[in-house]
């Protein structure tokens, strides 16, 4: 034994080259390191002689975002077609959200072939790719205005509460799960308003402090990226002064959309900085939650951003959204996950798409989730592998993907529970378009569909009975 313990102990000789049990890896295919550098936003017409200082500084994005198509028209020109901003044109005319692109964004996206572009799908709706929505959508289909006990805050799980502090993004997304509240009001949607005003965030305060049972808040909104520094300061603040807060999260898509503010927004980013740092004196966790979707929203600017972030010391995690077209081949959700990786970002959690009006192109079924987590889960470390999970329509909050009590491919119906959240079953739906011609008819009628649903939950039922009555036996 002794002498074998000296043997698994010894080096080789030094002219004894080492055996490798793996073939040698060619960096050229380490994708994930390769990010977008120079002057990369010169190719828009519009930015052909804007120089880096000014591309990078957060207010000329702000000032020079495109807010209609009749600004993406003149940033863009004639690199597309005339029928593309036609087609623009109607795609928001029907959408449930108002533009609103960086131009940092709108620099990233492939011109030459808009309608594939991953980005461009997630940001600029095209009316000719629009489908119907689900029979079953409801326009705030998490049910968080029905558990918020007072504007803007949302308390559904024991411990923790969402504090949607105002309605405003740097970057208005097409799937947004709040198309009910953020930005301003559409042609067919009326927006619930949630300004950021000291009177509404000082109800929502009492509120907090008085349930003893709540140790953490997500700071959201619309995005808190939009807040002002002293904002920051104050409801960090306020928060981390309450003695039953013990973890706070500051959600924001900011670094995907416009990571140069994390360059030169100093007093942003030190009033976040300060918040974090006096949480640690007080031992409660202060981080960042951000929203990146696809790997090409990752640049060298993104790199130099969270770097700027990572040396603070602020702990950043990442929520995506798994979308069609946008992230749900393995190869691209694989490269994402190690892209974030390297720019010390863990991938938290991969949100199956909510139920959310006028973007069903979007959706994926659940069965591509249940793919993709396969794939995914080995090719990096645990803590940088994300849980893909259905954020249960109806309030049951985030239900582990694989975890539904019954999932019928056919009808497209998974049926979930979440004992510890709420009674009853949460239903989510596949969409339409991908099940079969004869269920998409079945679909077109009320009674079908009702019937459908009713037959996945009776069998949600009889499989969970079944596994109580095997769980007694053992």
């Amino acid at each position: 034994m002794e002498t074998h313990l000296k043997t698994i102990g010894q080096r080789p000789p030094a002219d004894q080259p080492i055996k490798h049990l793996k073939p040698h890896v060619d960096p050229a295919t380490l994708l994930h390191r390769q990010l977008l550098d120079g002057p990369f936003w010169q190719r828009i017409p519009a930015y052909r002689n804007v120089d880096e200082a000014t591309f990078l500084d957060h207010t000329w994005q702000a000032k020079n975002s495109i807010t209609n198509p009749q600004k993406l028209l003149a940033a863009v020109q004639d690199v597309v077609p005339p029928a593309f901003y036609e087609d623009v044109a109607e795609g928001f005319h029907r959408a449930p959200m108002s533009i609103r692109v960086s131009p940092y964004l709108l620099s990233l996206i492939e011109w030459g072939d808009p309608y594939n572009d991953p980005l461009r799908r997630q940001f600029v709706p095209v009316a000719s790719r629009l489908l119907p929505d689900h029979p079953k959508l409801t326009l705030d289909s998490l049910h968080e205005q029905a558990d918020a006990p007072v504007p803007g805050l949302t308390h559904r799980y024991p411990d923790k509460a969402l504090f949607l502090t105002l309605d405003t993004c740097p970057v208005y997304c097409r799937f947004c799960t709040r198309s009910y509240a953020v930005g301003v009001d559409t042609d067919n949607v009326e927006k619930v308003s949630l300004k950021a005003t000291e009177d509404r965030w000082d109800s929502a305060f009492q509120y907090i402090s008085e349930r003893v049972e709540l140790e953490d808040i997500v700071v959201s909104g619309g995005d808190s990226y939009q807040l002002k520094a002293r904002q920051i300061t104050l409801i960090g603040n306020r928060l981390l002064e309450m003695p039953n807060i013990r973890r706070i999260r500051f959600a924001t898509k900011g670094p995907a959309v416009m990571p140069m503010k994390l360059i030169t927004d100093t007093e942003w980013v030190d009033a976040l900085t300060a918040v974090v740092e006096r949480g640690r004196k007080l031992h409660k966790e202060v981080v960042l939650h951000t929203h990146f979707n696809h790997p090409n929203e990752i640049t060298a600017i993104t790199k130099r951003a969270l770097d700027i972030v990572f040396e603070r010391g602020i702990i950043t995690r990442n929520q995506s959204v798994l979308q069609r077209g946008v992230n749900d081949s393995v190869a691209t959700m694989q490269l994402l996950v190690k892209r974030l990786g390297h720019c010390q970002v863990h991938p938290y959690y991969v949100y199956v798409h909510d139920l959310v009006k006028g973007v069903e192109d979007l959706r994926t079924t659940l069965q591509t989730a249940l793919d993709l987590e396969k794939a995914v889960r080995g090719v990096t470390a645990g803590f940088h592998t994300p849980t893909f999970v259905v954020d249960a329509p109806g309030g049951g909050g985030k239900r582990v993907a694989h975890s539904f009590e019954h999932y019928d491919r056919d009808t497209g119906i998974s049926v979930f529970a979440a004992p510890s959240v709420k009674p009853g079953f949460f239903v989510y739906f596949d969409p339409v378009d991908t099940l079969s011609p004869e269920i998409q008819q079945r679909w077109k009628s009320t009674a079908e569909s009702d019937r459908m649903v009713e037959a996945a939950i009776t069998q949600a039922k009889l499989n969970q009975a079944a596994t109580a009555r095997a769980s007694s036996i053992r």
